[in-house]
C-alpha cells in the first residue's frame, strides 16, 4: 500500500510541535515554572481572572490537570480562586499581587527567548506559516463532532 501524502504532513507537524514544546518547556523551567503553570499564569495575565472552563478552554491544558495545577499556584499564591458575580456556581481564577509580578518578569521573557526562533523569518513567510495553519486548523474544526 502506498504511503498517503498527507502521512509526511502529519509526522512533520507532529516533530515541529514536539521540537518546539523541547526548546519551549527548556526556558519556562529556567524561568521557575512548568509549562502548564506558564500556560495559566500566561493565560490570565491581563486580564480580570476567568472561569475554570474559560482557562480550560484558552489553555493547552485538560479539565483534570487544571484543577492540580490551579491548586498548586493557589498553594504558591501566585492565583486565587473567588466566586463569579454573574454565577454563584462558578468561581473565577484570578492571578495575586504576587501573581501578576511572576507574569510580568516570566512571560517577556519567554516571548524574548522564542524570538530567537524566528530571528531569520520575512514577514511573508510569518504570514505564509500562519495561513497553512490556520486552514489545517479550520478542516481539523470542522471535522469535530460535539459529544
Amino acid at each position: 500500500m502506498a504511503i498517503k501524502p498527507f502521512i509526511p504532513v502529519v509526522r512533520e507537524l507532529v516533530r515541529c510541535y514536539q521540537a518546539f514544546e523541547t526548546y519551549s518547556a527548556a526556558n519556562i523551567r529556567e524561568l521557575g515554572l512548568t509549562p502548564s503553570q506558564f500556560d495559566i499564569i500566561a493565560t490570565l495575565g491581563n486580564t480580570p481572572g476567568m472561569t475554570s472552563k474559560m482557562l480550560g478552554e484558552k489553555t493547552l491544558i485538560t479539565k483534570g490537570t487544571l484543577t492540580g495545577v490551579v491548586d498548586r499556584l493557589t498553594a504558591k499564591d501566585l492565583v486565587r480562586r473567588c466566586q463569579c458575580e454573574h454565577d454563584g456556581r462558578s468561581q473565577i481564577v484570578k492571578l495575586t499581587k504576587k501573581g501578576e509580578a511572576v507574569f510580568d518578569k516570566v512571560y517577556p521573557a519567554h516571548i524574548s527567548y522564542l524570538s530567537k526562533l524566528f530571528v531569520d523569518f520575512k514577514t511573508e513567510d510569518f504570514a505564509r506559516v500562519q495561513a497553512v495553519l490556520q486552514e489545517l486548523r479550520m478542516v481539523l474544526d470542522d471535522s469535530v463532532k460535539p459529544l
